[in-house]
């Protein structure tokens, strides 16, 4: 029987050659070889988490690297890539209040981390735009971080080739210290959500498409959608709903372009039933009720 150690290993040699599933699927076994040994392999399992974490964001999981950090964070409080990787998550997620709190966390740990400084600038302004002044007051609560996990996670722990985390220093390695790519990313959305607003669709979808090939994300496949649509160009839109409810099965902005969608080319069975999935999760969404009547009478 393999040893957790070696599975560990293995795993951190897929994520290295960018094989996240593979990489993901070891490090499971890993965890599983681990399930019975209690108190005394937390900080092991909590390392495996963590890399699982890292494969899941790597593939657009973001909700499943979400558990894994929290379940990481669980056995470790206030691990430095755990915090990352879960922030980062978030942030796709768009959960930006959520993020800022990891952000900030992680700054309490190790004030010279320049990914959580940037994170912290991204979600103030995104917050500052979405609630106005008094952002703050819709936070929640900032965990106060204990001065002995600063002294202990503030020191890197995975120097060593053995070290807990995925390897490497590229873009195809360990996102707590590649979070650039998916600041990019960031960065390239907004870019095209204001390319948008100015009515240049068709510029829009190049930054989206740069964007998605540095970070899978859901909102941005949603964004691109919308400009397909816009440009009658009903297929593409298709293909990237259909991509963004991989990544978010109950994603309402996805069933419901996909939908719009369908109807333009003529596909009215299916575009009635992701107006019916949409509305099993928002009933009284307007748009799509509004949607479902012209369809009836299509």
């Amino acid at each position: 029987m393999e040893s957790a150690g070696d599975l560990r290993r293995a795993g951190n040699e897929e994520f290295r050659r960018g094989q996240y599933g593979a990489a993901a699927e070891l490090y499971s076994r890993a965890l599983a070889v681990l399930e019975d040994a209690g108190e005394a392999a937390a900080e092991e399992r909590s390392v495996l988490l963590a890399n699982r974490a890292a494969c899941q964001l790597r593939d657009g999981a973001c909700r499943g690297c979400v558990a894994d950090c929290c379940s990481a964070l669980s056995l470790t409080p206030f691990a430095i890539k755990p915090l990352l990787r879960r922030a980062a998550a978030y942030e796709a997620l768009e959960s930006f209040a959520l993020a800022y709190v990891d952000y900030k966390t992680a700054l309490q740990v190790d004030c010279s981390i320049q990914a959580a400084h940037d994170g912290v600038n991204r979600m103030t302004k995104a917050l500052l735009e979405k609630h106005g002044v008094n952002w703050r007051e819709k936070l929640p609560p900032i965990p106060t971080v204990p001065i002995d996990a600063q002294r202990r996670w503030s020191v890197p722990s995975a120097g060593s080739p053995t070290g807990g985390a995925p390897p490497g220093n590229t873009p195809r390695g360990d996102p707590a210290q590649t979070a650039a790519g998916i600041e990019r990313a960031q960065t390239l959305k907004e870019e095209g959500n204001k390319l948008v607003k100015k009515g240049n669709h068709k510029k829009a979808i190049e930054k989206y498409s740069e964007s998605l090939k540095l970070n899978q994300e859901c909102a941005t496949y949603t964004n691109r959608a919308l400009c397909y649509l816009t440009l009658k160009q009903h297929k593409e839109a298709v293909q990237d709903c259909t991509e963004a409810l991989r990544l978010d099965p109950k994603n309402v902005k996805a069933f419901y372009r996909r939908a719009q969608a369908l109807k333009e080319l003529k596909d009215y069975k299916s575009s009635i039933a992701d107006i019916n999935s949409l509305l099993k999760i928002e009933p009284k969404n307007t748009a799509a009720l509004r949607l479902l009547q012209e369809l009836n009478r299509a």
